[in-house]
This record gives structure tokens, C-alpha cells and sequence, in this order.
């Protein structure tokens, strides 16, 4: 605890270069790959962060020493031909995107590597420390890399800011932004550069091999958490956020930890507990949902049954036995046994022993299945002009699905009909009887 307070203080100054540097970076990052992210085009930040490393080393070679302009001239320069690549590629060729993506980004990578051996090689004592490039070294930022990374950071999100609508309509509907007059590919020329400048600029501090991933997985995490492209934003900066800080915490407290690597690991350590916990799109989430559905068609399927016997029989109240549920339609019978005790507990289904019946309120619910059942057979026939004896497995799906709604509006196309294809009766309920 005195370490975290220590380093929260942010009294040591190169706590707040590293600190403050890492939450500028990953967090604009994150902002820019979200786009990148919603266009499908993750890769791309990857092929731009290998294809920067010639441009350092041609930077520095021309430069003579580590200039931080000529260095980011020179990145941003290789980082936009291999986009221009990678585009021309795909359109004359008959090669595929991942592939032209794959192709530019181990070439690029490959020169790089040749370039800094070269450099490495050529007795220049200014060469030291240009090898970071490959891995990052957040923890050697000093103030001048913090008005950079602030400058960038503005530069960022006020291109983000300013045409969020254009990059929005191009990451979901490019056709009707073409169709509307947008000029499509300017709008694709600023986001392009916005998402090299990320780039190059991020390499500093997590390196060529990492920054993918705090391009991306920010936003892929966020993702899991909301439908709103909106808070999608924001949930991408704030984990961007959170990782930056918590790497340099780590690094601050373990000196042979790096900081870039750790921002990775905490970044994907996030994604990973979105990936499972998220609400909505979360795994066991979706788990959960598909357990509660399984149980609601298992429950309605059983209460079905009983109903149908009824109309056997022109009494929907008598109790039955297992034996006689399984013949209709087959279950285990100790899963029988386990919905119905479920329905009974849940007042739809009334035990006597070793015997089932339905109450009233499960009668209704059963009705409202049969119904909306014989209803959606009914119009497959009519209006999609399915033979009758094809209609039985779909209709057994919709029939747990339709809301209230729905199934108001589809009686009102098939005019309240009385039976179904097969001839059986389309049970209503009381209020709607009167009417007929």
C-alpha cells in the first residue's frame, strides 16, 4: 500500500512521465482502434506497427542520430506506404487482404531488422537504445515524450471528435456514405493517418510487436459490454486507460518488469474477464441466457402436452401419470419428473401422488403455446405456401419465441381463424371467443 500511495502521489517525476505517457498512449490508441476494430480491419495495426521499423532506422540513418522528428517522419512515411500497399495489392491483384496484410507486414519487418543490424554494426555510438523500437521502454519517457504524447493525444481525439459521424457511417454502411455524397475516401485518408500517428507514436512505449494490442484490444474488449458505439468509445479509452496506468504501477514496483509487456498482459487481462463476464455478450452470460430458454421450451413443451391430452379428453384438469406424458413425446423420465416438479413449485402444475394435472394458470399458458403454434402453422401455409406437413418443426420453434405483440399482430392477418392446416382448433383466448 505505501508503494501504490507513493506512486499515486506522482511526486517522483519520471513516475509521471511514465504514468501520465502510458495513460496518453493507450488510451488515444484505444480511441483510434476502436475504429479500426468496428471496420474488421484489426490487422491493419499490426502491419503498421512492423512497417514502421525501416522508417525509424532510414530516420535515423539520414538524421545521423536519434532526432525524434526524423525518426517519426521516417515511421510515418513507411507506415503509410504499407497501407497504400497493402490497398493496391488487394485491388489489382487477386490476392486477398489478410494475405497482402501478412505479405507487407513480414517484408517491411524483414527490412527493418536488416536496417538495424546494419546500423547496430556501423560503430555509430548514437545507435544506442534504437533497438527499443522492437520492444518499448515506457520506463525511460522523460517530458519531453510527455508533450508528445500530449500533443498527439489532442491531435487524436479531436480528429476523432470532429468526424465521429463519417467514421462511424464507414465502419457500418460505406455503400450509403457513398450514396449520400461523403467524400469516402478522403474521410478513409484522415482516419488512416490518424491510426499511423497512434502508431507511431505508441512503438516508444510498448514497441513494433506489441502495439497491436493496445490498438486493438481496448476496443475488442469493450465491445462485450455495450451495443452503443458511443460507450463503446469510452469503455476502450478508460481499459486503455486502466492498462497504462497499471503497467507503469507494475513496472514502478518491480523494476525488472517492463512496462510496455506488462500493459499488454493487464489489457488482456481485461478483455479476457469481458470475453466471460460481460452481461450481455459475456460467455457465461449467453450461458446463462440458453440454460433459462432451454428451461422455458422444456417447461412449455411438458405443459403442451398435458394441454393436448385435455383436448383428448375435453378436460384439461385431469391428473396424469409420467408413463403417459413420455408416450405423447419422449423424455428421460427423471427429467420429466425434474420440469414437473419446476412447474409445481412454479403453481402450473398440481401434484396427487404419483399424478400431474394442470391448474388454471398453466392451462392458459398452454393454450397460448398451442395456439401460437397452430397460428405460425397456419401462415406458413398461407402466405409462404409451405406444405402442411413441413410446418410442425417450425412452428414448434416459434411457438416459444413469439412476443405478445406478435402474436396479437398475427392473429389479426389470418383473421382469428378457427382450425389450423391439420384441421385442429386454434384455441383463443375468452375476451377474443366473444368476439368470434
Amino acid at each position: 500500500m505505501n508503494a501504490l500511495w507513493e506512486f499515486l502521489s506522482f511526486s517522483d517525476p519520471n513516475i509521471r512521465y511514465v504514468a501520465f505517457g502510458s495513460v496518453l498512449l493507450t488510451a488515444s490508441s484505444a480511441i483510434v482502434g476502436s475504429f479500426t476494430f468496428l471496420n474488421k480491419k484489426s490487422l491493419v495495426g499490426d502491419a503498421i506497427a512492423h512497417a514502421v521499423l525501416p522508417g525509424i532506422c532510414l530516420g535515423f540513418l539520414l538524421a545521423g542520430n536519434k532526432n525524434p522528428i526524423a525518426l517519426i517522419v521516417g515511421a510515418f512515411v513507411t507506415g503509410w506506404i504499407s497501407l497504400v500497399l497493402v490497398e493496391y495489392i488487394t485491388t489489382k491483384t487477386r490476392i486477398k487482404e489478410d494475405t497482402a496484410i501478412g505479405l507487407i507486414l513480414s517484408v517491411f519487418f524483414g527490412i527493418g531488422i536488416l536496417m538495424l543490424t546494419v546500423i547496430q554494426k556501423s560503430g555509430n555510438a548514437s545507435q544506442s537504445g534504437l533497438d527499443h523500437f522492437l520492444f518499448g521502454k515506457a520506463a525511460s519517457l522523460v517530458g519531453s515524450d510527455l508533450v508528445t504524447f500530449s500533443i498527439v493525444a489532442v491531435i487524436l481525439l479531436v480528429m476523432v471528435l470532429a468526424l465521429f459521424k463519417e467514421f462511424s457511417l464507414l465502419a457500418f454502411d460505406k455503400d450509403y456514405a457513398r450514396s449520400i455524397g461523403l467524400p469516402v475516401k478522403g474521410i478513409e485518408l484522415v482516419l488512416t493517418s490518424l491510426i499511423v500517428l497512434a502508431v507511431v507514436i505508441g512503438i516508444q512505449a510498448v514497441g513494433v510487436v506489441l502495439m497491436a494490442a493496445i490498438l486493438i484490444t481496448p476496443a475488442a474488449a469493450a465491445r462485450f459490454w455495450t451495443d452503443k458505439i458511443t460507450v463503446m468509445f469510452f469503455l476502450a479509452s478508460v481499459f486503455g486507460a486502466i492498462s497504462g496506468l497499471s503497467g507503469a504501477f507494475i513496472s514502478y514496483t518491480a523494476p525488472s518488469m517492463p512496462t510496455g509487456p506488462w500493459i499488454v498482459i493487464v489489457i488482456s487481462t481485461i478483455a479476457f474477464i469481458s470475453f466471460f463476464f460481460a452481461p450481455t455478450r459475456g460467455v457465461i452470460g449467453r450461458y446463462i441466457r440458453q440454460a433459462k430458454i432451454r428451461k422455458t421450451i422444456n417447461d412449455e413443451n411438458v405443459l403442451k402436452i398435458l394441454y393436448q391430452l385435455g383436448e383428448e379428453n375435453k378436460n384439461f384438469f385431469i391428473p396424469r401419470l409420467v408413463d403417459e406424458i413420455i408416450r405423447k413425446r419422449f423424455y428421460e423420465k427423471q427429467a420429466l419428473i425434474s420440469i414437473l416438479k419446476r412447474l409445481t413449485r412454479q403453481g402450473y402444475i398440481e401434484r396427487t401422488r404419483n399424478l400431474w394435472g394442470l391448474t388454471e394458470e398453466g392451462k392458459n399458458r398452454a393454450q397460448r403455446v398451442v395456439k401460437i403454434h397452430r397460428l405460425w402453422e397456419l401462415y406458413l401455409t398461407t402466405y409462404m405456401h409451405i406444405a402442411p406437413d413441413h410446418v410442425h418443426e417450425d412452428a414448434d420453434t416459434i411457438e416459444h419465441l413469439l412476443t405478445p405483440e406478435l402474436e396479437e399482430r398475427l392473429e389479426k392477418i389470418l383473421g382469428y381463424p378457427k382450425v389450423d392446416p391439420h384441421q385442429s382448433k386454434i384455441p383463443y383466448r375468452e375476451d377474443v371467443d366473444t368476439k368470434l
